[in-house]
C-alpha cells in the first residue's frame, strides 16, 4: 500500500477561521501543515479547537451546522473546503472520529468491507482486508465477532483499520488514546507507528497525551483557544521549558501540568517554525 512521498504537503490549512451557528468563532486564523508521508500531532486542551480541526478537513462540519468562514484547506495542492465529505475518502482522506465510530451491529469483518466502499472511484483498487488484519491480529481473532461486543481497545483498532482498508494517503486520528488503559494506549500508538514506517501514510494526530502523541509525530502543533500558541519539531517541544510545564506536567516549578490560559504573556510564538 506505499505509494511514494510527494513533495507537496498531505494536507495544508492556511488561515482558517470557523464558525457554528453563524456566530461561534471557534478556529481563528488557523494554519497548520503535513507533510506528505509525516506524522504530525495537534496538541492542547478540551475546547482547544482540534476537533473542529479535524472536521474542517474532512468536509463535515456543514453536518454539524459549522462552516469554514475564510481560509483554505489543500489536499495535496487540491482545494478541498468546498468538497463533499464523502468524496473525500475516496480520493484517499481517511478520518477516525473520536468515539471509536463503528458499526456495533455488524461482525469485524462486516465492518472493514464495509468500509471499502471508500473505494469506490480510485482506480479499481482491490480490497486488501488480510493486509489490513496484519497490523490488528487481535482484530483478525475476533473477525467474526459483532464489534459491539468488542473492548474499548479493540473497537479503536477496528476504528483505525476501517481507515487504513480505505488505503488512504493521509489519515485524521483523533483523541484515539481516550478512555483506554496506558497499555492498550502504547499498543494503539506502536501500530499506528508502524503503519506510518511501512506504508508512508500522512497522520495528523490529534491528542491530550502530549506525551504519547509527540512520541510518534515528527512535528506538533499546539492550541489554545482556536490558535496555534507553540509548533516546532517534536525534539524541541519536548526540550522546551514551557512544553514540558504546560503540557507534559513537568517542570522546575513543580506545579504540574497547567494551561497556557494562565499565563499572562499568553500569545501566538513561531519562532521554530521552518
Amino acid at each position: 500500500m506505499d505509494q511514494g512521498v510527494s513533495a507537496t504537503p498531505a494536507l495544508s490549512i492556511s488561515n482558517i477561521e470557523v464558525v457554528y451557528n453563524h456566530t461561534v468563532q471557534a478556529l481563528r486564523g488557523l494554519s497548520i501543515e503535513v507533510p506528505d508521508g509525516k506524522v504530525v500531532a495537534l496538541l492542547g486542551s478540551n475546547g482547544a479547537g482540534k476537533t473542529t480541526t479535524l472536521k474542517a478537513a474532512s468536509g463535515i462540519l456543514p453536518l454539524e451546522n459549522g462552516r469554514v468562514a475564510s481560509g483554505r484547506i489543500r489536499f495535496f495542492g487540491e482545494d478541498i473546503d468546498r468538497w463533499a465529505p464523502h468524496v473525500l475518502p475516496r480520493r484517499g482522506l481517511a478520518h477516525v472520529r473520536e468515539g471509536r465510530h463503528v458499526f456495533g451491529e455488524l461482525t469485524v469483518d462486516e465492518n472493514l468491507v464495509a468500509a471499502g466502499n471508500a473505494l469506490n472511484g480510485r482506480g479499481g483498487k482491490a480490497l486488501d482486508i488480510e493486509a489490513v488484519f496484519e497490523y490488528f491480529p487481535r482484530l483478525k481473532e475476533r473477525r467474526r465477532q459483532l464489534s459491539g461486543y468488542l473492548s474499548g481497545g479493540e473497537q479503536q483498532m477496528l476504528a483505525i483499520a476501517r481507515a487504513l482498508v480505505g488505503q488512504p494517503r493521509l489519515i485524521l486520528l483523533d483523541e484515539p488514546s481516550l478512555g483506554l488503559a496506558p497499555l492498550v494506549v502504547k499498543d494503539i500508538f506502536s501500530i499506528i507507528a508502524r503503519i506510518n514506517r511501512e506504508q508512508g501514510v500522512a497522520m495528523l494526530l490529534v491528542e491530550q497525551n502530549a506525551r504519547v502523541a509527540l512520541g510518534v509525530a515528527d512535528y506538533g502543533y499546539i492550541m489554545e483557544n482556536g490558535r496555534i500558541v507553540i509548533n516546532g519539531p517534536k525534539e524541541v517541544l519536548l526540550g522546551d521549558a514551557d512544553v514540558q510545564r504546560f503540557y507534559l506536567g513537568s517542570g522546575d516549578s513543580g506545579e504540574g501540568r497547567v494551561s497556557f490560559r494562565d499565563v499572562k504573556h499568553y500569545k501566538r510564538r513561531k519562532r521554530w517554525l521552518s
